[in-house]
Parts: C-alpha cells; sequence; structure tokens
C-alpha cells in the first residue's frame, strides 16, 4: 500500500534530465512526471519506517574511492534499522570485511537504498548522503523515496545462520571466471547500482540508486567472461536505472548466492540497446542494458542470512472457471489440482496473486489481484486483456479450463486498515479489482462504517461486476455506490447505484464526504491517481488517510 504525500516543491520536477528523456522515448512523459510528483517524497511515511525496521538485509549503491559503482548488502538482526524521524534511517551495521564498499561509505558519500523483503515482495528505494558515520554504523538523511511494485520478485523465506566475519576472504579479479559465469547464468535475482552524475561543480552531490532485476533464472545472458546482457522489462516507467546510466555509464552488480550467502560483484560500464532486432531476442524485454565488466569483487559464504529454495514456496493451480466479466476482462477461478481447497493460503482483501505460465517454453511471472473476498474455495483473478500484454493475451486467447498455471502465496499491502472512519473506494477501468474484494468483505460482515463505492469506466460494455457490485452495496446496509461512464450512450448507462455521464473527479470525492474524513482507497491508471492525490491533498486530506494502488 503507498500512502500519498509531496518529495519537493510542486514547481520541481522528481526526474532528471536523463529519466526524462527515457520517459518521452517510451511516450509516458507526462503521466510519469504527474505521477511522480504524487508518490516520490522527501521523507518517509510511518509504515515505511516500520517496514526498514523489520528488515533483516538492504541493497545498497555507492561509489567507492575512484568513484567506481558498487552494489552491496548491509544486515543484521531485525531492528538493526530504525527511524529516527521520517528524514533519516540509523543503521548499526558497517559492509563485511572484504567488500568492493568496505572503506568507501564515509560521512558525506551520496547512497542508494533498496529495502527488500522477498518473502513477502515489498520493496521501497530511498537514497541520500550519509551523516554520522562510526565503527559501528551510520546514519542516511533521505533525498528521496518511493514505493516500487512486486512485479518480477521471486519469493523466498530467509533464515538467520552464524557466521565468522573473521575469515572472510575476498577473491579479486578482472573478468568472470568459469565459476561465476555459471552462477550468473542460472540467476533469477540481480541487483543494480547506478548514480546520476550531476557534479558540475566542487562539491556538488553524486545520487544513487539500487534497483532489483528479476527474471527466470538465466535471464541474465553471459556473452564473455568481460560482457553480461540484462534484459530490461516495462516497470513503473520512472526509469531511475537507465535514465542515470544514460547520462554516466557506470554500473554495479550483485549477484547472491541465497543457499551460501554469497556475493559476486561487479563493476562496469552500461550501454543501453534499444535496437528492436536486438531486443526482439528477449522475449517481453523493452530495451537491453549490456554490461562491459571491468573488476569482479567475490565472497563466499559471508551472510548471517541463508534463503530456502523458491521452488517450496510454489504450488499448482488448476482453472476450474473461465468466465468473461467484460468485453475486455476475464475472470479465471483457480483451485488446487488435487482439490484440497483448505491448502490455499489465507490472504487479505485487496491483496494479489504471483502467478506463472508458461509461453513459447518461456515462463512469465506476473502478479494479478485477488478479485473476491477471501473464504471461498478457490481463487479468483480478473484480468483485462492488453493490445501488447504478452501474459494477458495468452490468457485470454490460450489458457482453458482445465490447464494448470504455477502461483505463489497471495501478497501486497493495500488492504482495509482497521479504523473507525468512514471508507471510500474510488476506481478507474480495471482497477475495480481489489475494490471487489474489500466490497464483498464489508458487505458480508455488514461492517458498520459508511460506505461509499466510486467507478469510472468508458461504457457499460467495460464495466466488469456491475450487478455483483450492485448487490454488495445493497447486502452492505450503509453503503451507496456512484458510477460514471465517460462514453456512454443514455440506453448504455448500466452501472451500481447512481449512474451518471462523466468522469471521477476529486470534486465527487469531496461531496460524497463532505467532512473529508474518510479512509480513501485508489485504484486506477497512474493519471487518475495523479489527480485524485493532488486533488485530495489540495483540500488538506491527511497523507495517511489517501491509500494507492496501480497497476
Amino acid at each position: 500500500m503507498t500512502t500519498a504525500g509531496p518529495l519537493i516543491p510542486q514547481d520541481a520536477s522528481p526526474f532528471h534530465a536523463g529519466e526524462q528523456t527515457m520517459q518521452s522515448r517510451a511516450g509516458v512523459r507526462e503521466q510519469t512526471e504527474q505521477w511522480g510528483r504524487q508518490i516520490v517524497r522527501s521523507h518517509l511515511p510511518e509504515q515505511h519506517r516500520d517496514f526498514y525496521s523489520q528488515l533483516p538485509f538492504v541493497v545498497v549503491a555507492a561509489r567507492d574511492d575512484a568513484e567506481r559503482v558498487w552494489a552491496s548488502i548491509l544486515s543484521g538482526a531485525p531492528g538493526f534499522i530504525t527511524s529516527p524521524d521520517p528524514s533519516s534511517l540509523a543503521m548499526a551495521t558497517r559492509p563485511l570485511p572484504g567488500d568492493a564498499l568496505e572503506q568507501s561509505l564515509g560521512a558525506g558519500a551520496d547512497l542508494g537504498m533498496l529495502g527488500i523483503e522477498l518473502h513477502s515482495r515489498r520493496r521501497n528505494r530511498v537514497n541520500g548522503t550519509l551523516t554520522q558515520v562510526g565503527r559501528r554504523g551510520m546514519t542516511l538523511e533521505v533525498g528521496q523515496t518511493f514505493g516500487n511494485c512486486p512485479q518480477y520478485i521471486t519469493e523466498r523465506q530467509w533464515q538467520a545462520v552464524a557466521v565468522d566475519s573473521a575469515k572472510t576472504l575476498a577473491s579479486r579479479s578482472r573478468s568472470l571466471d568459469a565459476s561465476a559465469q555459471a552462477w550468473i547464468a542460472s540467476a533469477d535475482t540481480l541487483f543494480i547500482a547506478s548514480g546520476f552524475a550531476q557534479r558540475r561543480h566542487a562539491g556538488d552531490a553524486l545520487g544513487m540508486d539500487a534497483s532489483h532485476r528479476g527474471g527466470v533464472p538465466g535471464f541474465v545472458t553471459v556473452q564473455s567472461d568481460r560482457r553480461l546482457v540484462i534484459p530490461d522489462y516495462a516497470g513503473n516507467n520512472h526509469f531511475n536505472t537507465v535514465g542515470n546510466l544514460l547520462l554516466d555509464p557506470r554500473v554495479g552488480l550483485l549477484f547472491v548466492d541465497f543457499k551460501r550467502g554469497s556475493l559476486l560483484q561487479l563493476t562496469g560500464r552500461a550501454t543501453i540497446e534499444e535496437n528492436p532486432d536486438a531486443v526482439s531476442t528477449y522475449a517481453g524485454a523493452k530495451r537491453l542494458i549490456v554490461v562491459d565488466v571491468e573488476a569482479v569483487n567475490r565472497l563466499d559464504d559471508v551472510l548471517p542470512l541463508r534463503w530456502a529454495d523458491p521452488s517450496t514456496s510454489v504450488r499448482e493451480l488448476r482453472v476450474i472457471a473461465k468466465e468473461a466479466q467484460s468485453a475486455d476482462v476475464t475472470s479465471f477461478k483457480l483451485a488446487p489440482p488435487e482439490g484440497d481447497t483448505q491448502a490455499l493460503a489465507a490472504y487479505q482483501p485487496g491483496q494479489h496473486l504471483p502467478i506463472e505460465v508458461e509461453i513459447d517454453g518461456q515462463w512469465e511471472s506476473r502478479t494479478y489481484t485477488l478479485s473476491q473476498a477471501p473464504g471461498h474455495d478457490h481463487y479468483r483473478i480478473s484480468v483485462k486483456r492488453e493490445a501488447h500484454g504478452r501474459v494477458s493475451r495468452f490468457l485470454h486467447d490460450a489458457l482453458a479450463v482445465g490447464d494448470v498455471l504455477r502461483a505463489r502465496a497471495p501478497a501486497g499491502d493495500f488492504v482495509l486498515r482497521e479504523s473507525e472512519r468512514p471508507i471510500v473506494l474510488a476506481s478507474a477501468g480495471v482497477g475495480v479489482t481489489p475494490m471487489l474484494s474489500m466490497l464483498e468483505t464489508l458487505a458480508a460482515a455488514r461492517d458498520p462504517r459508511p460506505l461509499t463505492f466510486l467507478h469510472g469506466a468508458r461504457d457499460g460494455d467495460h464495466y466488469p461486476f456491475a450487478d455483483a457490485i450492485e448487490g454488495w452495496v445493497r447486502e452492505h446496509g450503509n453503503a451507496s455506490a456512484i458510477t460514471r461512464f465517460s462514453r456512454s450512450v443514455p440506453s448504455q448507462l448500466r452501472g451500481a447505484g447512481v449512474v451518471e455521464r462523466g468522469r471521477l473527479d476529486v470534486a465527487l470525492l469531496a461531496q460524497v464526504n463532505p467532512a473529508l474524513d474518510a479512509d480513501f482507497y485508489l485504484c486506477g491508471p497512474q493519471a487518475f491517481l495523479s489527480a485524485m492525490t493532488a486533488g485530495l491533498r489540495a483540500l488538506g486530506v491527511a497523507e495517511d488517510r489517501i491509500l494507492l494502488e496501480t497497476f
């Protein structure tokens, strides 16, 4: 779950020239700018401060004394990171002996940080400047921070182990030996470090970024002992990494041996390859990051953490029903092939289900929101068919009743919170899916809180579950609903509750909740979320009562 809150003055952009250039090339410049101004912050909201305090490790990005870029891991028992205030993170740890950044994280150093929880697939990114650095730890002054979607994260459960850091040995070289090449060729996860080289005058800062990349094992191609090719898939459209690399090609890569707790650190230079012929050989890739390796640092059996094999968290689910819900949305009901419905993992309303499907011999992973309340003897996901969506087209066109796919445990933190405030659920397009689960849950419980359900769609043909929504609103007993269609003619005006022509806007939110004392749950395209969050903030709605989910 993301809570809205500004990072910087609204007359300034949260993106630098490299990021803006990549956004323009992808045709998403305007919408990403608007979205970034709503979610990129200069401080950590309470939920992210709590998130860091429960992590056993974070990934960091920094430059060494030669200004080479490296990625690394800082670890400790949960609680080793605290947040004394919303603008800082204190870390009671230092880099491991032999780490490429062991001598580089001094006061004044720029640091990128990725907080990532592999078992829940949550993540948050921070960058800033180190202050109060000592032998036992350091403090990061936050510059920018924002949440990330869980796409492409392989779920893993961790456990703590004892290690003797005094026996750590670093193996250094200028190229990848056969063992390192095999390690990379079997990896499903890497972490990438980059920086925005904005130094034009002495003392100018060098901002850093640490990011996650994932895919099926072997998604990184080893072309030689000094060259790697990394496919860059669709993401949040910020283009933080490739935008940095466009301006400064220095890059760091980190591969983790999750079973042994070993680290493989690489530094080098990157080239962004956008030639369609080259990119097309990597299914689903939007561009390629070609890395020429300049130095390698390997640390074996050093992390005080180990992770379970990800295969232990995967189970097969069979399609037991496939139902068209609108002109472009189809639902898939999924249950264990062996019929043991008690084995279905519990979930909260609003969470999503990570699935994996095999297309042309290659496994593809996606996350889709669970579109019904918990307690059924099956899962249900409702998927919009995207014209260029490799997986959504496969699900709509090829997946049939009786077919089997793979899934991991439901996850996500866009969930109903405990409070006594009124609830406003506002969605646009396929953003209705988490609202279905929430609405059904609230209706079944006869939740006493006043509830308003708002949805915007093109027309009646593109409004899934209209009848079910109307039924749940009546069942709730203290709920109302307004549907707005942007392109309907009167004969097509069919929806839940009051039906109007037009689009959802913040004026409607203020109309249905004049006191502005509700918890506002929002889900939909970036342009919708940007307009709604900006409008609610302008009306004075507190940051922690604007709860977002994008797709």
